[in-house]
């Protein structure tokens, strides 16, 4: 048997130095003449660990080490690495290391597993089940399953996903689109890119089931241009889908036909709003649209559309493989199955953790993340992007559930975590968001192009002690108007992590005065 080593070729490794630790164990393989497969797969989200290689032994299975340095792989072959020796880089099974193992994987169950290029590994691991079994049914019976799971649009807004899906099929028209949104703009994220890096088989089963159910026969799939790897890894996986009769004019030998291809975007991060992201696809300057017509019934080129993020549409195959019913076994309320959430900023475990609906921020943060990296108490942690809220620890009770948030003020957004500790200036951070609105708004509507600006020169003047309560006033007023007088959420959720920052953290809105300093 040849020994299969795995080194992950996802963007987050590769930053990490995974390319010069597979160039080391290809030299050192050639040093000592033996032979061995490399495998780049993805990366199984446990950052604090990437590096992170396994290597597939006859009598332990799959066996990790890392993280793992270039200096570290002349000492793992002279302890046997290959046979799942031990070293100070052990780690053992890579589904017993705690931070994998109490992890609920569907939706990520292949990521870090699988070569993600190859469709017959794809299948081995229980790919493309879920799009047999949507082959043999109608539209109608594939879109109330998923209607029946209770999945939501898991990129910010929530919104049911078979709801959406029944408004395009019941729609009439020569052509219908499903478009994926890969614009993964939001700070403290990366689970699209995990997805389209190390299971991109997954996504395009997902986008095929929702051209069946909808009657669309084409797909687009709008990745950022920041994401290079995850644009070459899906181009990949199209053509070798397409070759292998997954795609095309007869989808895995039924009579259905779903084609797609890649688009890439500018990299604005307002084409996230799908009206926008439309209006980049269509070769126009990513603006908002005004609603109505909601995409679902003119949307790209004027067609019925469906338009759902990378999480939602790769939630979909297991959903069609093992049944809504057990899917919604997962989850709380009206918030069912899993939820991919990205653990950032300063933590001690940073990553990718999915997990059922429930689990409580503290949960999250202190247990899971590990607290924060610099071993100071945590301050305050933003959920949701750049237009989420700071929630400070009197609020860690939360449960991780779209009603629970926004009952808080708050969103989940598209799941990313980015932890502060108590050295953060919460007033420097909501001129932060006020900034980041400026700078990407599109400059359709008046209160956000406008509002942004005039937020952030009303927090300078603040920073400055200058007249420090009526800024404060007139900055609470502009996040209202900003809040339900925006044209989108961009504007309209910006107000989000500047009042959380005012109401929950307000002495940092109240600089010393600087004669009080000096003394």
């Amino acid at each position: 048997m040849i020994p299969r080593i795995y080194i992950p070729g996802d963007s987050g490794a590769l930053a990490l130095g995974a390319e010069k630790v597979a160039k080391a164990i290809e030299k050192e393989l050639a040093d000592r003449g033996i032979e061995a497969k490399i495998v780049r797969n993805g990366s199984r989200g446990a950052y604090f660990l990437e590096p992170m290689v396994e290597v597939a032994t006859a009598d332990k299975g799959r066996v990790a080490y890392g993280p793992v340095k270039p200096s570290d792989v002349k000492g793992l072959f002279d302890s046997g690495f290959l046979t799942g020796g031990h070293h100070k880089r052990w780690l053992g099974a890579p589904d017993k290391i705690p931070f994998l193992a109490k992890q609920t994987r569907l939706t990520f169950a292949r990521c870090g597993v699988i070569n993600p290029l190859s469709l017959d590994h794809y299948k081995a691991h229980g790919g493309l089940k879920g799009l047999q079994n949507a082959v043999a049914l109608t539209p109608a019976d594939i879109v109330k399953q998923v209607t029946e799971s209770g999945l939501r649009g898991r990129g910010g807004a929530g919104f049911p996903t078979g709801i959406k899906w029944k408004t395009v099929l019941d729609t009439t028209a020569d052509r219908k689109y499903i478009v994926c949104n890969a614009d993964e703009g939001d700070s403290g994220t990366f689970a699209d890119r995990m997805i389209m890096e190390g299971d991109p088989f997954v996504l395009i089963e997902g986008m095929t089931i929702a051209g069946i159910a909808t009657g669309a026969t084409k797909g687009f799939i709008y990745i950022r241009s920041e994401y290079p790897h995850a644009v070459a890894t899906m181009q990949k996986a199209v053509e070798a889908a397409r070759k292998a009769g997954v795609l095309g004019v007869n989808v895995l030998g039924s009579p259905n036909a779903f084609d797609m291809e890649v688009r890439v975007g500018a990299g604005a991060y307002v084409c996230g709003e799908e009206t926008s992201l439309l209006d980049s696809l269509e070769g126009k300057r990513g603006q908002v649209r005004a609603k109505p017509p909601l995409p679902a019934h003119k949307g790209l080129f004027g067609k019925p559309t469906v338009i759902n993020n990378v999480i939602s549409l790769a939630s979909v195959p297991v959903i069609m493989d093992k049944g809504a019913a057990f899917y919604k076994d997962f989850g709380m309320g009206r918030s069912r199955g899993t939820i991919p959430i990205q653990i950032a900023g300063n933590v001690k475990y940073p990553g990718l953790y999915e997990a059922a609906f429930g689990m409580t921020l503290g949960e999250i943060v202190d247990e899971i993340g590990g607290g924060t990296a610099t071993g100071r108490p945590v301050k305050a942690v933003q959920v949701g992007g750049p237009l989420g809220a700071y929630f400070p620890r009197t609020l860690f009770d939360t449960p991780f559930d779209y009603e629970a948030f926004a009952a808080k003020d708050g969103l989940i957004g598209h799941a990313g975590i980015v932890v502060f500790d108590d050295s953060a200036d919460m007033l420097k951070q909501a001129r932060f968001a006020m900034e980041f609105c400026s700078i990407e708004s599109c400059g359709k509507c008046t209160p956000c192009r406008i509002g942004s600006t005039r937020g952030v020169e009303v927090l300078d003047r603040l920073a400055q002690n200058i007249e420090p309560e009526k800024q404060i006033a007139l900055v609470t007023d502009l996040c209202n108007t900003m809040k339900f007088g925006s044209l989108c959420a961009l504007g309209g959720f910006t107000p989000y992590p500047v009042m959380s920052a005012l109401n929950h953290f307000p002495d940092d809105f109240r600089p010393t005065p600087v004669a009080e300093a000096a003394e």
